[in-house]
């Protein structure tokens, strides 16, 4: 009987056709020729106890994994062209509890709306649905809080909103990188070397004059030689990280900041940080993470949506997402 697919994500529309890895989990679906449902996280509802959602069956035209890259299928480039890489099969109403796996690749921000998903996905979870990764993990792990759990890893870090340890850490350490808990892609992110006249209004303004949590830690200088992603699919890391490496001037490295990307075999200390965390991972039912490493420390762990799949298959051959859905298979 064939797999049963839905993916709670951005508008297909929306993706990068180039670069977006749920295209690419799309794509591997397709190839095991599972059924793939679309569903928005606007039409999904809880009624008497029972979660359903209006979803769009897609049939999505790409490349096969047993082709080389960059080969089509079909032999049709207009039929996978950016804009002609899916099309819509059928719209319906489903009970989620009749889908066999649901994979949530809604971005951030974490919000309250995104809680509110998680919640009605737990009640899908507790009539059999295999959902990735796990409602609770995404409801408790934090992605900035949740590497704190492996300070052996880290940099010095700090997570308050009581601007009078804010301004004792920076004079401790006297170069910092202040963020938010709840952004992604690099945004919001300074870097403050002390004395600095704008730490105070730094401050206030990302903790909302003391209402909202942030992170600060020591600025590590290695983060001009990339902001290292590593993959991890239940609790094993992939053979190459891709390193984001900053554009000139710029501290940050996210691809969405202008950084650009390179793939590069996992160094020993690399590994020895995925060793820590693998376990942790497994434990808490995270199929898919990425690990964000600069230099020798562990500065985020990513589960709601991690990237940069298209970016190291390209540079190294590899087919990330079959190796996960192998695992996904092992699951059903």
């Amino acid at each position: 009987m064939t797999v049963q697919l839905g993916v709670v994500m951005d508008p297909p529309e929306k993706l990068k056709y180039k670069k977006d890895t749920t295209i690419a989990m799309l794509w591997e679906a397709a190839a095991r020729n599972w059924d793939i449902f679309y569903i928005d996280m606007q039409n999904i509802f809880l009624q008497n106890g029972s979660v359903h959602a209006h979803v769009q069956r897609l049939d999505c035209h790409g490349q096969a994994r047993s082709l080389p890259p960059k080969v089509l299928v079909g032999g049709d480039p207009a039929m996978t062209d950016e804009k002609n890489w899916y099309s819509i099969v059928e719209k319906k109403t489903v009970a989620l509890r009749d889908l066999d796996v649901i994979l949530i690749r809604k971005d951030p921000p974490f919000d309250l709306e995104y809680l509110h998903l998680v919640h009605f996905l737990e009640f899908v979870e507790r009539e059999g649905v295999l959902i990735i990764n796990r409602p609770s993990a995404l409801r408790d792990a934090n992605e900035k809080i949740f590497a704190s759990e492996f300070p052996q890893c880290t940099p010095d870090t700090l997570i308050t909103r009581n601007i009078a340890e804010l301004k004792s850490f920076f004079k401790s350490h006297q170069d910092v990188v202040c963020k938010p808990l709840d952004a992604m892609g690099g945004e919001s992110i300074f870097r403050l070397r002390f004395p600095d006249e704008n730490a105070s209004v730094i401050f206030e303004t990302l903790t909302a004059h003391e209402t909202r949590y942030i992170m600060v830690q020591r600025y590590i200088p290695e983060i001009k030689l990339g902001d290292k992603r590593i993959l991890m699919i239940h609790g094993k890391p992939v053979s190459h990280a891709l390193a984001r490496i900053p554009a000139e001037g710029e501290l940050r490295g996210n691809l969405a900041a202008g950084g650009h990307g390179v793939a590069q075999p996992l160094s020993a200390r690399d590994q020895w940080i995925a060793e820590q965390v693998g376990p942790t991972l497994v434990a808490k039912g995270i199929y898919f993470a990425g690990l964000d490493v600069i230099g020798d420390y562990l500065t985020e762990i990513n589960i709601t949506s991690p990237t940069c799949v298209r970016e190291i298959d390209a540079q190294t051959g590899s087919n990330i997402c079959q190796a996960l859905f192998d695992v996904i298979e092992s699951k059903l």
